[in-house]
């Protein structure tokens, strides 16, 4: 049996209401309102244009990945869809993943591979022969 949800006194459901005006005046002075003001509503790594529902699939990416450099101009914001702002931030932790020398390259020291593909290959081309 499913449990009866008492109704909020009100005190109570005054201050759910206050909570919920200041999230909404917070979302509506954030950065992303700030941004989608700003900026054209398309994805500036695949061009695909956002309008209506699909607006929240649009992103704020920072520029510098600092998301306290909020300047006014919108100077660190671009737009991005879902899938290009996880690929942006993908890429920034492989920087300098696979570049030779590189400090991350350098630091992962791994034993060279002791494996030979075709080693017993010429044994097992002879005993083919010889039947």
């Amino acid at each position: 049996m499913a449990a009866i949800n008492k109704p909020l006194d009100r005190e109570k459901a005054s201050e759910v209401l206050a909570g919920l005006r200041r999230d909404v005046e917070a979302r509506r002075n954030g950065y992303r309102m700030r941004a989608l003001s700003i900026l054209p509503h398309f994805c500036v790594s695949c061009g695909r244009e956002f309008e209506g529902k699909r607006l929240k699939e649009l992103t704020v990416h920072h520029k510098d990945h600092n998301h306290n450099n909020n300047p006014p101009d919108g100077s660190n914001w671009e737009l991005l869809c879902l899938y290009c702002h996880d690929h942006e931030h993908e890429k920034s932790l492989l920087t300098g993943y696979y570049e030779p020398g590189s400090a991350v390259a350098t630091s992962k020291k791994t034993a060279p591979s002791v494996f030979s593909a075709f080693e017993n290959l010429d044994s097992l081309l002879n005993k083919s022969d010889k039947k």
